[in-house]
């Protein structure tokens, strides 16, 4: 049995493409990745043409600029000719586990993580670390008190969305505050 999580909105699919056909699980290859890799060296791993790679793994694992990954970086690399679409949680999203075998899927919605104790913590040592604490920092294409880029953000930068969407964008990767502060000390990005 494997278990696979996808954000979706109360009512519909935030974005979400489902493989049609396939087992997702089956269908996608996770990737870390490593010193020295680059998307058109990982492309030509997984693709027959790297150019059709590069441009499915960016759009997949919402990667806006192609000449910039990150050691440590996990990317969904998926079948050829294959795609998946995903969009950054919205208000009201909720962390979905899809849970598949052979029979249909079973679907299991548990709430978005909030903050409280030592989460809290967590999230405003990694806002400081980030931004300083300002929700009008910029550095390049990151914007704002959690350094998150315009895709994330939709075009809202109000103080209101950029803490929805961190808690959406911590609690969908690394479930809670605590983890993503975790593996900001390991890798200095989170």
């Amino acid at each position: 049995m494997k278990t696979i999580k996808f954000l979706i909105g109360t009512l519909t699919l935030a974005g979400v493409s489902l493989w049609m056909g396939t087992n997702q699980a089956e269908a996608a290859t996770a990737y870390k990745v490593n010193s020295g890799d680059t998307l058109s060296s990982i492309a030509e791993r997984y693709f027959d043409n790297s150019i059709d790679g590069i441009n499915q793994i960016a759009a997949n694992n919402q990667i806006a600029d192609v000449n910039l990954i990150y050691v440590g970086q996990e990317l969904l690399i998926p079948a050829e000719g294959e795609v998946i679409t995903t969009s950054q949680p919205q208000v009201n999203d909720v962390v979905v586990n899809v849970v598949t075998n052979e029979t249909p899927a079973v679907v299991e919605e548990s709430p978005v993580v909030t903050t409280s104790g030592s989460d809290a913590e967590a999230k405003e040592w990694i806002a400081m670390k980030e931004s300083g604490g300002s929700y009008t920092a910029v550095n390049g294409q990151y914007y704002g008190r959690y350094q998150l880029t315009d895709s994330y953000l939709g075009g809202d930068y109000s103080a209101e969305n950029q803490e929805r969407v961190a808690d959406a964008y911590v609690a969908g990767r690394y479930g809670s505050w605590s983890a993503a502060q975790d593996f900001w000390l390991a890798n200095g990005w989170y």
